[in-house]
């Protein structure tokens, strides 16, 4: 008999970010393979139905559990459900992890360039993480990486001490959290506006440009069309840089974005 497209994974912590951001992690009852930058696909009951979205992987491939980073969307049709399981509770995963959002070393760049609006970082702390993981086992990391991850208020960046310490710990990474809602902030210490706003500032203050450099997009929309035109008119090729979109505006939105059609 061919396995279960589904496994059973139990809810082991949870860490609220704000009222509707929170850090989920599963146990899951067989460790689900993935490459960083993957989704999961998790599934609940409703009613007499079930409701599957994917959610992007924030954990390392070298972790048993998973971690998920995940926005309440009221309207939604999954996260309001996932929002109310407690520690303890139980859901499903689908056993495969799908995608091909994964870190370009193919390219021969020495330099990557990550850009994110909230919950959009979720697939590269996976990344980061999994760098980490090779480099406490006594590998070297041969490139140069930086993460430009944009919110509207320092609430609700989820990992700013860990990723900040990262970037204290390690020559190879800078890590570069802006806020847009600066009249609400004003004394956030930190970049300033939208990441498309500040992209190029990031992008030419280290002198990294196309022919160096891999350009990785995720979250909204918005911030992907713009950031995509920014980078075309500076000359990057459309392979050079990568996206992941988190909703498509003509479908309706859930989770940390991810459309139906996914």
């Amino acid at each position: 008999m061919s396995p279960s497209i589904h496994l059973r994974a139990e809810v082991i912590s949870r860490r609220d970010v704000s009222p509707e951001l929170w850090v989920v992690r599963l146990m899951t009852e067989e460790k689900v393979a993935f490459e960083p930058g993957q989704y999961v696909t998790i599934r609940l009951p409703d009613g007499s139905r079930s409701v599957e979205r994917p959610y992007s992987v924030a954990s390392s491939p070298a972790d048993r559990e998973l971690e998920f980073f995940v926005e309440l969307v009221r309207e939604g049709e999954l996260t309001p459900q996932l929002y109310d399981v407690p520690v303890g509770g139980e859901v499903r995963l689908r056993r495969l992890a799908k995608g091909r959002f994964l870190f370009d070393r193919r390219s021969g760049h020495a330099n990557h360039f990550m850009v994110a609006t909230v919950t959009g970082v979720a697939p590269f702390l996976s990344m980061l993480r999994d760098f980490v993981a090779a480099q406490a086992d006594g590998q070297s990391i041969p490139y140069r990486v930086a993460l430009l991850h944009a919110a509207s208020a320092p609430a609700e960046f989820g990992y700013l001490d860990e990723l900040s310490a990262c970037a204290s710990r390690n020559a190879w990474f800078r890590y570069i959290p802006t806020v847009s809602r600066t009249w609400s902030e004003p004394d956030w210490p930190g970049e300033k506006g939208r990441a498309e706003d500040v992209l190029r500032k990031h992008l030419d203050a280290p002198g990294w440009t196309p022919a160096d450099t891999t350009v990785y997009l995720c979250g909204h929309p918005d911030m992907v069309r713009n950031s995509q035109d920014i980078l075309l008119r500076a000359g990057f090729a459309k392979d050079g840089v990568k996206v992941e979109q988190y909703w498509v505006e003509a479908a309706p939105r859930d989770q940390q974005g991810r459309s139906n059609s996914k």
